[in-house]
């Protein structure tokens, strides 16, 4: 159920709340402005109200609850009766807002490795991702950095999905996030035909201000009835505001490509038409962007050409269809549909190396010995024709068998890539083998049945010569930046992990006896592949690993030169997914200019591209992570009252997360269920302990719990510990 609220109206004429908050707003705003100039200059009330203008009452009102507020917060000292100095210098910042379930927030500034809270009454109107400025407060002993948002420098979105609350003069919307803190008034003429318990996208007409809590909309679109397939799924495309379609211009650009390959082009290019080629993919897959070539040159050395679609050949620097690329810069694939890169002539066609097709490709070709040591190297354009698209399943059927098309290649790639891995780990790179969950679902799109998708040889066996060419590619350039007076290029960079997130994993390891040793990079990696290996099929597998990346910091893209360390590569870029990924475009287009001597690379234009690139690759992330998280909610409604085995995945002050063991699927156990005892949060320990009982649940305990309810609306699924007979 939604929860229904009590509004008052403000009649006509009167003086709104609103208005006087906005004075009391730029009152405290323009004294900030004063202080942020004048630090040293003592002063009084009354010499404030004089330097700042100030003549009607409420003004005066609104400064000396501004000065109250600041000498609370120790931006201001009041040095004798009524007299006051700024602390010291007034320090401003610039971030991005990341919301608590409160209403309090953090700020995340660029460079700056604490957070600074933001108490709920002084975020302003600001919203989850918003950018915004903020004063920072005099840092207190022993206290995280504090501070309050002064200016919204640009809004993250606009539009947002919720529940309908229909009244008779007006409504409310109640946003699906649990990150914005407020519902959204709604002007009855403004409902578009939207239903009482509808879910329907509403757009901000009027953003609140400091006194005014809920920001005023219009609904733009209504989804349909919460619970069905459609609305679901519709909403969560709205919720992250993932494109729908193709703009009409992008399709007719892409459209209007001619498929010919001229016989001028195939001259420019290797010709690798008559070697040995193959694609293996996903059995569902209609974009294949990598193929394998292999040729034995004899003398146990093999030429191994790794063939990315060539992307950049069609899709021009400038173009609408660039354009539109750039700005999705990500596919996004939710659990019962594609959101793709670019328009399905390219993406399915025209650059999806399909077998029995002359294609155009970029390619990074190698000779290996038979310990997979590299001995020669070449990048550049080629064209390729497949010989036959494996799905992995049947690949990994030849591998099992020794027999089957192209049996003798596969079996020496599958051989090479054993070798490459092991040098890779050898190396110092950090084997995470995370479980994927997939639904089977029937044609309306209801879950039937969850499985774990298991990455075996043929997997890999891709994966290896992927890393590889993206590790050469880099290095490559990286190499000729030296000689070319340090040229940008596009980087994947994953920083090391902090100290105080290590020492953290390494105790919930112990919890199931695993010890770890994190006193150099190497050991930090042997450890972590030693316990990766060593929780195999155990019921902690999934728990370990997922927290062992998030121990580790998030991979992005940038211009800037630096290693990847759970991959212990020196360089590293992403080149072999340009279908499906626009800083693989970025890197083709990058790479040959570089191999055609160009100069003229604008580094602060690329690097904009990488940030953007880096941001919308999260967003497809979070969008994926609930499109899963929906499915599991609608495929355990039937399994009310039913009871299961599961793993303690988080424990927080609201309550404890349960990731069932059978089918993977997190609800939470809520604190206001435990009835039994008074039970507090240790986090540094991460355990609930009951304060009389001394009961305690912690993390990756194993527990046996009740489906009480699954939530469809809110994407929850609560449970109750049931206890053992």
């Amino acid at each position: 159920m939604t929860r229904k609220r009590k509004v008052k109206i403000t009649p006509k004429g009167s003086k709104s709340k609103s208005g006087a908050s906005k004075g009391k707003r730029s009152v405290k705003s323009s004294l900030i402005n004063f202080l942020r100039e004048n630090s040293s200059e003592p002063f009084n009330y009354k010499e404030m109200a004089e330097r700042l203008n100030l003549r009607s009452s409420a003004e005066k009102a609104a400064l000396i609850e501004a000065l109250e507020e600041l000498q609370q917060n120790g931006t201001l000292e009041e040095i004798k009766r009524g007299k006051y100095k700024s602390v010291i210098q007034t320090q401003f910042a610039e971030g991005k807002v990341d919301m608590t379930k409160t209403g309090s927030a953090y700020i995340i500034v660029e460079g700056v490795e604490e957070d600074v809270f933001i108490a709920p009454a002084k975020m302003n109107g600001a919203f989850q991702g918003d950018i915004v400025k903020i004063l920072l407060y005099a840092r207190r002993p022993a206290r995280r950095p504090e501070g309050e948002v002064v200016e919204i420098i640009k809004r993250k979105k606009e539009s947002f999905t919720g529940i309908l609350q229909v009244h008779e003069k007006f409504a409310f919307l109640v946003p699906d996030s649990k990150k914005v803190p407020v519902d959204i008034f709604i002007p009855i003429s403004r409902i578009n035909g939207g239903m009482d318990g509808d879910k329907a996208l509403v757009k901000i007409i009027e953003w609140p201000t400091a006194g005014s809590k809920s920001p005023i909309g219009a609904v733009e679109r209504v989804l349909g009835r919460p619970g069905e397939h459609s609305t679901e799924m519709n909403a969560i495309i709205a919720e992250f505001d993932l494109p729908e379609e193709f703009p009409e211009i992008v399709v007719e650009e892409a459209d209007a490509i001619s498929d010919e390959i001229t016989q001028e082009e195939i001259e420019k290019r290797w010709d690798f038409r008559g070697i040995t080629t193959f694609t293996i993919d996903p059995v569902d897959a209609k974009d294949f962007d990598d193929a394998l070539s292999v040729r034995s040159l004899g003398n146990e050395e093999w030429e191994i050409g790794i063939h990315i679609a060539d992307v950049s050949h069609y899709v021009l620097e400038g173009t609408e269809l660039d354009k539109e690329a750039l700005e999705r810069a990500t596919s996004v694939y939710l659990v019962d549909r594609v959101i793709p890169m670019l328009p399905e002539n390219l993406s399915n066609k025209l650059c999806s190396l399909r077998p029995d097709e002359d294609k155009l490709t970029f390619s990074v070709v190698v000779v290996l010995d038979g310990n997979a040591n590299i001995k020669k190297e070449w990048y550049g354009r080629t064209v390729i024709r497949s010989d036959k698209r494996f799905s992995y399943e049947e690949a990994q059927e030849v591998l099992e068998t020794g027999e089957g098309p192209y049996a003798s290649e596969l079996l020496t790639l599958n051989n090479l890539a054993y070798k490459l891995r092991e040098k890779k780990f050898a190396h110092g790179a950090i084997s995470f083998e995370t479980e994927e969950v997939k639904f089977v679902l029937d044609e309306n799109g209801k879950p039937l049945g969850v499985y774990k998708k298991v990455r075996k040889d043929s997997n890999k066996l891709i994966e290896d010569f992927m890393l590889l060419a993206n590790r050469k590619v880099a290095e490559f350039i990286f190499k000729k930046d030296q000689q070319l007076h340090n040229r940008p290029f596009i980087y994947r960079v994953h920083d090391t992990p902090s100290e105080e997130k290590l020492d953290a994993f390494s105790k919930v390891a112990a919890r199931f006896g695993h010890k770890l040793n994190f006193s150099s990079s190497k050991s930090t990696a042997d450890s972590m592949n030693k316990l990766l290996t060593e929780i195999e099929g155990k019921p902690e597998q999934n728990l370990l690993q997922n927290l062992a990346i998030r121990t580790m910091p998030k991979a992005i893209y940038t211009t800037h030169k630096s290693s990847h360390y759970g991959l212990a590569f020196d360089y590293y870029t992403h080149f072999t997914s340009p279908i499906r990924r626009y800083p693989d475009v970025i890197a083709h287009r990058l790479l040959a200019h570089y191999l055609n001597n160009k100069k003229d690379i604008d580094q602060e234009h690329i690097e904009a591209e990488a940030k953007h690139s880096t941001e919308m690759e999260i967003r497809a992330a979070e969008a994926e992570r609930a499109s899963i998280k929906y499915k599991q909610v609608e495929f355990m409604m039937d399994k009310v009252g039913e009871e299961f085995e599961g793993l303690i995945s988080g424990v927080t002050d609201w309550g404890i997360y349960v990731e069932i063991i059978e089918n993977k699927c997190e609800g939470m156990v809520r604190m206001s269920s435990l009835d039994d005892d008074f039970y507090v949060l240790d986090e540094a320990r991460y355990l609930i302990r009951g304060q009389n009982k001394g009961v305690t649940y912690q993390l990756g305990d194993v527990v046996k719990v009740k489906v009480l309810e699954a939530n469809l609306q809110q994407r929850t699924i609560d449970f109750k510990f049931v206890e053992e007979a």
